[in-house]
């Protein structure tokens, strides 16, 4: 029997024993001319070619290994469901799919999604007979048109600078779950009150009477909450208090496992598993607090390519392999980068106490058309929503260096400010709790909880000057035009670095991967420049 890639579960954070992934080969058409849909080729029996799912078809690991452009992708499969598993409802599940996704059953559209990384679900039982029945899965996906966000991917033929092999159709596990009529859609765990007390609001698919959640919470294997709440609507909001407290910290992670079972009239019809963290973000002065206690951000920016799988892992241990590598070189979190990450990388990192900062890849459209606010804000309050209970997100990052050639001109530059305000303070009411920087680098609106730059400079002594300064208040801001501090904030170089390197000791340069001055000619060299840039920084007793 072949071994099912990514055989995971993909959502750890909310686990139904009864689900199926449906990972592995896949039919495939590659819809060069874009016309699948007039064709109707959601009808036809069969797609000669083979794809291993879920590994986007740019990747030697999907078997495809398409380079080009690939505006339009189908994907198909059979279903085979049998009597017990119809007598509920049947999700079909995607964790991710670039960039707008239609799904067909028996030549019918029976679902759609807009946006190439986050998650969506559809409920497929009306259209599926016990037996087999054809799943047909559209993507398209064109980047060049400037109207899709899509972070560090290549908008030319080559990878180029710091824009890398393109993502087309799906990169995230596709599964099945198999739950009751109603059902927990779900949870929302707010565990920021360091005494103990954890809220949270609970969402189902539909009002029922006589609804209840029972809600256990263990700690090192101990119950340390037990408690019962009648619901009396779709969406309700509870709390409760456990007996034994454990912070979530650097370094030192306790997670509380919990289980959520709904029972409707008494009776069990479905159950939960999860876990939350209990700790608490706040800004005292320029430094950023957890639990009370003020945190160096020794972040590395990681942007989560992988050779074989471009945006998705080879294997759950690869995720888990970067924090490692992270942690062993000094590090205690990253910055992840123009891509919201896989669930499960935030799953290692909450077992292992790396702080992390959540980003959207907003790069690929137009910040400052009024029309871009509608295309990414649903999107981005997606992956907020999504990882909402991960107690290693400790902040917001919605977008990155908003380079725009439009922004000199006054009417841009005013839509500019105000799309990036309103994105800002929207992810603080869906998302009080966390802090949010506004624009990563380059441009800041004031309406940020963290006042970050960006600076390439490769001189250590140039940076040793820059930031003596610091002590004396005198801050470093880049961009004057585009961008002013106010002394108050906490205040983040949240790039630097970036040292070209051409591999090994040699002087040829022609292997050298992208990056920023002359690539030092041996590993002594490169080392000195490093600790030489970065010296300065933790010297500097204004920046977090």
């Amino acid at each position: 029997m072949t071994q099912i890639p990514r055989p995971e579960h993909p959502r750890p954070g909310f686990v139904r024993k009864n689900w199926q992934n449906l990972n592995g080969t896949w039919e495939f058409y590659n819809d060069v001319s874009a016309s699948g849909r007039e064709r109707k080729v959601y009808e036809a029996d069969k797609f000669e070619g083979k794809i291993i799912v879920p590994f986007c078809p740019e990747s030697k690991l999907s078997g495809v290994g398409n380079l080009d452009f690939m505006p339009s992708v189908w994907y198909a499969r059979q279903l085979k469901v049998d009597k017990k598993m119809l007598e509920g409802r049947v999700l079909l599940h995607f964790g991710a799919c670039d960039y707008k996704t239609t799904v067909y059953m028996g030549g019918k559209v029976v679902g759609t999604h807009v946006g190439g990384y986050t998650p969506f679900s559809v409920d497929i039982t009306d259209s599926l007979r016990s037996g087999d029945t054809r799943l047909v899965v559209h993507a398209e996906d064109d980047l060049r048109t400037q109207a899709q966000p899509c972070g560090k991917q290549s908008r030319e033929y080559y990878s180029q600078g710091c824009h890398y092999t393109r993502t087309t159709g799906i990169w995230q596990t596709v599964w099945l779950e198999f739950v009751p009529e109603t059902y927990i859609e779900n949870i929302k765990i707010t565990a920021t009150d360091i005494a103990g007390a954890v809220k949270l609001q609970t969402k189902l698919n539909r009002y029922v009477k006589n609804a209840q959640l029972c809600v256990e919470a263990q700690l090192e294997g101990k119950t340390v909450a037990d408690a019962a709440f009648d619901l009396g609507g779709v969406v309700t909001e509870q709390s409760f208090r456990v007996d034994t407290v454990k912070l979530w910290n650097v370094g030192a992670p306790s997670l509380y496992d919990v289980t959520f079972t709904l029972k409707i009239g008494g009776k069990a019809v479905d159950t939960v598993d999860s876990y939350f963290g209990i700790r608490r973000i706040d800004i005292d002065g320029y430094k950023i607090r957890i639990n009370g206690k003020s945190v160096f951000q020794r972040l590395v920016l990681d942007q989560g390519f992988y050779p074989d799988g471009i945006c998705t892992a080879p294997t759950d241990e690869a995720l888990k392999h970067d924090i490692e590598l992270a942690l062993a070189a000094g590090f205690n979190g990253a910055r992840l980068h123009q891509k919201v990450f896989e669930e499960r990388f935030l799953y290692h990192a909450d077992r292992m106490g790396y702080i992390v900062w959540g980003e959207y890849g907003s790069w690929g459209v137009k910040i400052s058309e009024y029309e871009t606010l509608h295309t990414f804000l649903p999107q981005w309050l997606e992956s907020v929503e999504r990882d909402y209970n991960r107690p290693s997100v400790i902040g917001w990052c919605p977008f990155n260096e908003t380079w725009d050639d439009n922004r000199k001109t006054s009417s841009r530059r005013q839509q500019l400010d105000t799309n990036i305000s309103v994105v800002y303070e929207a992810t603080k009411r869906v998302d009080p709790t966390r802090l949010c920087i506004d624009t990563s680098g380059n441009y800041h609106t004031g309406e940020t909880d963290i006042y970050d730059v960006h600076d390439y400079n490769q001189s250590p002594e140039c940076y040793k000057d820059i930031f003596a300064r610091h002590a004396k208040g005198e801050f470093f801001n880049n961009f004057t035009d585009r961008q002013k501090y106010d002394g108050v904030k906490p205040y983040m170089l949240s790039e630097y670095g970036g040292i070209k390197w051409a591999g090994g000791d040699t002087t040829d340069d022609s292997h050298a991967s992208w990056g920023y001055g002359d690539a030092p000619k041996t590993i002594a060299e490169f080392v000195d420049r490093l600790c030489g840039l970065t010296a300065p920084l933790l010297a500097a007793p204004n920046i977090c």
